[in-house]
C-alpha cells in the first residue's frame, strides 16, 4: 500500500533501529539518561532556546505550554482550524480551565490585524481575558501552510508589548524552516515556547520536544510527570530522536517535490479541484465534489487500487507525502485517482 494519509505513518530507518539497539541509557525521571539529555541539549541548540524537554506526544507538549502559560477563567487566541483546538480533545478546557477564541486566517495564517480584533486585554471585567496566542507552523488543516517570518515576528512584538505570551505549535515546524530555506533557530526565535514533533515526515517511531527557557522547561518537566508522561529507560527512542532532527531534515526538500507533483496532477483531473498556491510542504490537500463522489467513497476506490488516504470532509480529500513515499509512487497515485474519474464520468 502507498500511505497517503499521514507522515505519522513513516517507519524508523534502520539507522535509527540501530541507533534504538545500541543506546546508552539511564533513569530519564532521575535526569540520568544521557541519550535523553544529549537529545534535549541538540534541540535547545537548534531551535535556539535555553533548554528542551522531550515528551511523548505532541498533544502533551502543547498541553504543557497551554498550561504554564495561561491561567483557569482565560482565552487563547488561536486559528480556528488548529490543532490544539480541533485535535487534543478538548484538553486544554480540562487540563487548564481556558476557553479558546479561535479566528479565521487567510490559509490557515494569522496577520496582527486579525489577532488584535480577538484579543480582550484590559477589557471590562465581563470579559473573559486574553492569556495566550498560539500558532500553528507548518498548519495542517490549511495544507501544510508555512508562515513567513516577518510576519511570526510582528505577531511576537505586538503580543509580548501587552505582556502576553506566544506559543508556537510547531508539530512540522522543520518543514517550514526547510520551505524558508532558513535555520530552526530563526523560525523559532519569536515564540516564548515550541513544540515540535519527531514521529511525522522526521520519522521517528515516538516522541516530540517542547523548547522554551530554563525555568518555563524545568516546570515542564513537572508536568509532564502528573501527566503521566516522566519516561524511564526513554534513551532508546531519544536515539532515533537525535538521527531525525539531525539527518531527516534534508529529506524534506524531496517530500515538498513530491507533494508539488501530486498536486500538480490532481489539478489537471477532471472533478478535481486543488488550490495550487497553498501547497507549500508536504501536504495536498483538495476537493473531490465535481467528480460526485463523497470522501469515503473516494478512499474505498483508491484503496482497491492500493493508495491509502483520508477525507477530512464529504467533499474535501487530504493527502501527505513522506520518506516512505517515493515519487514512483506519486505517478502510481495519480495514475489511480485519473482512473476512479474516468471511471465517474462513465
Amino acid at each position: 500500500m502507498i500511505d497517503l494519509r499521514s507522515d505519522t505513518v513513516t517507519k524508523p530507518t534502520a539507522e535509527m533501529r540501530r541507533a534504538m539497539a545500541e543506546a546508552e541509557v539511564g533513569d530519564d525521571v532521575y535526569g540520568e539518561d544521557p541519550t535523553v539529555n544529549r537529545l534535549q541539549e541538540r534541540a535547545a541548540e537548534l531551535f535556539g532556546k535555553q533548554a528542551a524537554l522531550f515528551v511523548p506526544s505532541g498533544t502533551m507538549g502543547n498541553q504543557i505550554c497551554v498550561k504554564l502559560h495561561t491561567r483557569p477563567g482565560t482565552e487563547v487566541v488561536l486559528e480556528e482550524r488548529s490543532h490544539i483546538f480541533n485535535y487534543e480533545m478538548g484538553a486544554s478546557a480540562v487540563l487548564s480551565g481556558v476557553t479558546f477564541r479561535s479566528v479565521r486566517g487567510n490559509e490557515g495564517l494569522l496577520t496582527w490585524d486579525l489577532i488584535k480584533a480577538a484579543i480582550h486585554h484590559g477589557a471590562p471585567y465581563y470579559v473573559t481575558p486574553t492569556s495566550l496566542v498560539a500558532l500553528e507552523n507548518t498548519h495542517n488543516m490549511a495544507g501544510g501552510s508555512v508562515m513567513p517570518l516577518d510576519v511570526a515576528q510582528t505577531i511576537s512584538d505586538e503580543v509580548h508589548a501587552l505582556g502576553l505570551p506566544l506559543h508556537l505549535d510547531g508539530a512540522r515546524v522543520v518543514n517550514a524552516a526547510v520551505a524558508l530555506n532558513i535555520p530552526l533557530a530563526d523560525v523559532a526565535q519569536p515564540f516564548d515556547s515550541v513544540s515540535v514533533c519527531l514521529s511525522k515526515g522526521l520519522g521517528a517511531p515516538v516522541g516530540s520536544l517542547i523548547v522554551g527557557t530554563k525555568d518555563f522547561i524545568r516546570e515542564a518537566k513537572n508536568w509532564r510527570k502528573l501527566l503521566g508522561g516522566g519516561m524511564r529507560q526513554a534513551g532508546v527512542l531519544a536515539a532515533a530522536g537525535l538521527l531525525a532532527l539531525e539527518e531527516s531534515p534534508k529529506l524534506l526538500i524531496e517530500d515538498h517535490a513530491n507533494a508539488r507533483r501530486l498536486a500538480d496532477g490532481l489539478a489537471q483531473l477532471s472533478g478535481i479541484t486543488v488550490n495550487l498556491a497553498s501547497v507549500q510542504t508536504n501536504i495536498v490537500i483538495f476537493d473531490i465534489a465535481g467528480t460526485g463522489m463523497a470522501t469515503a467513497q473516494f478512499s474505498h476506490e483508491l484503496k482497491t487500487r492500493g493508495v491509502l488516504a483520508n477525507g477530512i470532509s464529504p467533499t474535501v480529500m487530504r493527502m501527505v507525502t513522506h520518506y516512505d513515499v517515493s515519487r514512483a509512487d506519486i505517478e502510481k497515485t495519480l495514475a489511480a485517482a485519473a482512473e476512479i474519474c474516468r471511471t465517474t464520468r462513465s
